[in-house]
């Protein structure tokens, strides 16, 4: 089981991370304000879920394998750019609709699979259960599995409440903003695409 001491620190420092503003939120942000805040929540649902992929794979060692192997983290951050260059692309080459009747809108289960696609391909959160998880494992305290999922787990809730956070004050945006589809669309594309960028520049550690 992980000390109190060590897990109030730890969620303390879990919580200071997910409130600030980072490329899951972008994310969840442009979804909120092209689509509503609906979208915004599946969005945020959708990476959360991805996280406890992550949650599942460290606890099971893989993330240590693919972190210490070039080639698989290649794969996964590769996969990662390709999949966000592809729907920047797509969202800025989307032909505009003439009103806002004839627009249609993205299902709710497409969003939500594909928030987690983004945060599963996401190279940066296996680094940071790689960086920070371990430090606050300790082997004479247990199960060390049952420890990353219990740490997993704080971190999963609290960038959970912080994503709805987000999608909630971006759907309210995206409400006056609604009648400027260009605009929203041009947004949305460019941030797909600078999220893109931001995975392709991610190292792995030696």
């Amino acid at each position: 089981m992980v000390p109190t001491s060590t897990f109030l620190i730890f969620a303390v420092a879990s919580l200071a991370l997910v409130m600030v503003p980072g490329p899951n939120h972008l994310y969840i942000v442009t979804r909120a304000i092209s689509q509503g805040r609906a979208a915004g929540m599946a969005s945020a649902f959708g990476v959360e879920t991805g996280t406890l992929v992550h949650i599942a794979a460290a606890a099971a060692g893989l993330s240590y394998v693919v972190a210490r192997s070039a080639a698989l983290f290649n794969v996964i951050k590769w996969a990662g750019v390709a999949y966000l260059v592809y729907l920047g692309v797509r969202t800025l080459t989307r032909r505009q609709q003439l009103t806002a009747r004839e627009t249609t809108p993205q299902p709710l289960r497409a969003i939500f699979l594909e928030g987690m696609v983004v945060n599963v391909l996401n190279p940066k959160v296996i680094l940071f259960f790689l960086a920070l998880l371990p430090q606050f494992v300790h082997l004479e305290a247990g199960s060390v599995p049952l420890q990353i999922v219990i740490l997993g787990g704080t971190l999963l809730i609290l960038g959970l409440v912080s994503d709805m956070i987000y999608a909630v004050s971006a759907g309210a945006l995206g409400t006056r903003l609604r009648g400027r589809s260009g605009l929203l669309r041009n947004f949305s594309g460019i941030v797909y695409l600078g999220l893109g960028v931001a995975t392709a520049l991610t190292g792995r550690s030696a």
